[in-house]
């Protein structure tokens, strides 16, 4: 490996146990010493280290569990049962790509659209459990991806899964349960073993990770980031992954905010995470600085381990006009690493404008009068009432634009138990909160650009043309070999800047080997298509994108590219810790500047709305706190590089990829505001993200790449966002439909709503601007004022 590979792996390694949950534990571990050990599940040689889709990356190696067993030290005992489960894994993925084949007969699709993302069901069998040793492991392995949502067997354990971890159990003294996935698994008919981990999937030292754990090398101190139920417990009326319309009817009352208010506690709750060791939490004083709630806690350890702690703080809006959630987290803070007894202060702090509900009848962001009663505690299941700040009158925090067609429903509403009453209340200075107004539209036009052509000014609001057979995996780019995309090179006269992109948000998607032509155009060297693409495909498609790619003649030099593997979004949130997910963006940044990346198309933020979503291990967690935090941490550690910037995506409620390039999203103008939207402006506002990726699905009835009253209403005037807007990969490749009900994005339409590029860019896109210049579509200003601040960001940019 080149020695940058081995310091940002020696990085993440110091601080991948943090993403780890530990969920539950009978003192058995951490081992003494390795051992023999029995090891068990699909997910110990197939360990997964990320998901599929954008989450891939061109990794040079990874270490599975069983590798990483013996790396440490381990002797697995346990080879007879992996090489049969070897031999059955191989069966049933034959048996996936032939229904999956005739899916796509039969629906008249191609196979690689039936499968994007599709994961393969875990068999059922029976495989002798008869390893020797007194330790055990059963790793559950899940892995799902871009282009398809989970199903429900997907979420639950197999009959064999629960029968075979049931018994190891029982037969083992030392045994750990391991769960090896992107997302939520319903552990209810295991949930009384000795041991659960959520090792989760964390790039390339994954099976390295989880022997520092059971060694205590490193020891777990990740909390859920989304709410672990039994399947029992879901909210049976919330839609998802209808093939056009999807109503959000939950409303507010999303993740853990409908289980406190409903009073129903969760397996497990959001927030919730052990170590090996125990901490006791002591409030101190709370108080209002300004704008901005302050609280303090002591924290202490009270085990035998060393360990972190997470302190949450959660708040309760009084009853008001408004329906509200029992509670909502405001703040939370993570210790350093503590010494059996060593005690640490803490400080959380939050604003209070963030606890604002939106009113529709005022168009208006409102903190009601009454008590905010707050709660520290280590999960939302587990706090203790501290005290209060109370409000005398309604203080509008934000002023607004209605912006979205009424749904053809009406929220979920939930009983409004009645408050308790603290004992410690402080009156808020309501002068120190501020109301803020709708920001002016930014119009400006370059100079530089004013004489553009039509057709120029049209090229300059969609992505360079590139090879449109290779643009729907998201490899259109031409500078940098694997890159996603980029915009046009045709304008350099005019300052235009050719930005290069590439796809996230596990780390940089790039060709790990390319050369350089004569004309200076690079070109990857291996497999053309991802093996989960190329397998879908016919085989006369294959074999002509293969007998187009360039291979490196006798004087070419072959050059690599390695980029590193990140945790996944929901592992790196499960460490609450942003300085963690700083360093994971510093990372991307430092091989952006060595590949020649302009542009990361990463964080993805969306809202873990349910469980099924099949990115949803891409995203942070249910609550958009924790979502903007963690966006924006990731966004300043990429940005602290001169001209490197992000692309926070996508915007927005892109909770389902069933029909995801046409789904429509219908949700409460409340809802949008206060769960879906909130993560973005939370990190606009922190960290000020280059660029903006709009989301493939309409948003109650327009494409959200050409809403204005999202992009212009809320994202401009709102959040006061001055960055590059582009739209996600749309080509005519994936457009392929059953009769869908809503049309494809037109890519006038999209540049006259403020998108400033359409991406990754074809003859169909400049078609339909030109187009739409002629009938009144989009004007010549807006193509202009779009292609002023991609110029203007990009100028911006080298100079950070």
């Amino acid at each position: 490996m080149n020695d940058y590979e081995k310091e940002h792996l020696e990085l993440l390694r110091k601080h991948l146990a943090e993403c780890t949950v530990l969920l539950k534990k009978d003192g058995s571990f951490p081992l003494a010493e390795p051992c023999e050990i029995a090891a068990y599940g699909s997910g110990v040689r197939h360990t997964a280290k990320g998901g599929t889709g954008s989450g891939e990356v061109n990794s040079r190696f990874y270490v599975n569990v069983e590798q990483g067993l013996e790396n440490a030290g381990f002797t697995v005992t346990s080879k007879d049962w992996l090489d049969a489960y070897e031999r059955l894994d191989e069966r049933a993925k034959k048996h996936h790509l032939m229904n999956l084949r005739s899916d796509a007969r039969a629906n008249k699709t191609l196979a690689v659209i039936e499968g994007m993302g599709k994961p393969i069901h875990e068999p059922e069998y029976y495989i002798p459990l008869n390893a020797k040793g007194d330790t055990a492991v059963y790793v559950v392995r899940r892995i799902s991806g871009e282009g398809s949502d989970r199903t429900e067997e997907d979420l639950h354990l197999s009959q064999t899964e629960i029968r075979d971890i049931l018994s190891i159990n029982y037969q083992y003294k030392n045994f750990m349960l391991v769960i090896n996935a992107g997302g939520y698994l319903d552990l209810s008919p295991v949930a009384h073993v000795k041991n659960i981990l959520i090792l989760s999937q964390l790039g390339v030292e994954t099976g390295d990770v989880l022997a520092d754990i059971l060694l205590g090398k490193a020891v777990p101190s990740g909390k859920l980031t989304k709410t672990w139920a039994s399947h029992d417990d879901f909210y049976a009326e919330s839609e998802f992954g209808n093939a056009d319309d999807t109503r959000y009817k939950e409303g507010i009352y999303v993740g853990y905010r409908y289980y406190s208010t409903i009073g129903k506690k969760p397996l497990y709750p959001f927030g919730y995470g052990l170590g090996y060791t125990e901490f006791s939490l002591t409030p101190g004083t709370f108080e209002q600085k300004g704008e901005t709630i302050e609280v303090l806690c002591k924290v202490k350890n009270t085990g035998v381990y060393k360990g972190k702690e997470t302190v949450q703080l959660y708040v309760s809006a009084p009853l008001s006009k408004l329906d509200q959630p029992y509670c909502a987290l405001a703040a939370f803070a993570k210790t350093k690493e503590l010494m059996p007894e060593e005690e640490t202060d803490v400080t959380l702090s939050f604003m209070m404008r963030d606890l604002a509900s939106y009113d529709e009848q005022t168009e208006s962001y409102v903190l009601f009068a009454g008590d905010y009663l707050m709660r520290l505690g280590t999960s939302v299941e587990d706090t203790q009432l501290i005290g209060a700040f109370h409000i005398e009158e309604d203080i509008i925090t934000q002023k607004a634009l209605n912006s979205f067609e009424k749904p053809d429903f009406e929220d979920l509403k939930l009983p409004q138990n009645e408050r308790e009453i603290p004992d410690t209340v402080i009156i808020i200075d309501p002068s120190a909160i501020k109301t803020h107004t709708l920001f002016p539209l930014d119009e400006r036009m370059d100079p530089q650009l004013l004489g553009l052509e039509d057709e120029e000014l049209a090229q300059a609001n969609i992505g360079a043309f590139g090879g449109d057979s290779l643009s729907i995996i998201g490899s259109a780019g031409k500078q940098v070999a694997g890159a996603a995309g980029e915009t046009t090179s045709k304008l350099k006269d005019y300052g235009y800047p050719q930005i290069v992109m590439a796809d996230g948000p596990a780390g940089l998607r790039l060709s790990r080997f390319y050369f350089e032509d004569k004309k200076g155009s690079v070109h990857g060297i291996g497999p053309v298509l991802p093996e989960t693409i190329s397998e879908l495909l016919p085989r006369p498609v294959v074999k002509g994108v293969q007998r187009l790619a360039r291979k490196p003649g006798k004087k070419d030099t072959v050059l690599e590219q390695h980029a590193t593997a990140l945790p996944i979004g929901t592992a790196i949130a499960q460490s609450f810790n942003p300085q963690f997910a700083k360093l994971c963006g510093d990372i991307a940044g430092r091989e952006m500047e060595r590949f020649n990346i302009d542009i990361w198309l990463a964080p993805a933020l969306n809202i873990q709305r349910d469980e099924r979503c099949g990115r949803n291990f891409e995203y942070f967690s249910e609550d958009p706190l924790v979502s903007g935090i963690f966006a924006a941490a990731i966004t300043k550690g990429v940005q602290k590089h001169s001209g490197k910037g992000v692309c926070v995506k996508h915007y927005a409620a892109n909770n389902q990829e069933t029909n995801r390039y046409n789904s429509n999203s219908v949700i409460s103008e409340r809802a949008l505001r206060e769960i879906y939207l909130r993560g973005f402006e939370i990190a606009i506002r922190e960290s000020h993200p280059a660029s903006l990726m709009t989301s493939y699905n309409l948003v109650n009835g327009i494409h959200a790449s050409e809403h204005k009253g999202l992009l212009i209403n809320i994202l401009r005037r709102q959040f006061g966002y001055e960055g590059i807007v582009m739209t996600d990969w749309v080509t005519a490749g994936f457009l392929l439909s059953r009769n869908a009900k809503y049309p494809a994005p037109d890519a006038a339409k999209v540049a006259a709503a403020g998108n400033d590029l359409f991406m990754p860019g074809s003859r169909k896109e400049l078609s339909e601007i030109l187009k739409g210049l002629k009938n009144g579509t989009v004007k010549p200003k807006d193509l202009l004022i779009n292609a002023s601040r991609i110029k203007r960001v990009h100028d911006d940019m080298m100079r950070w």
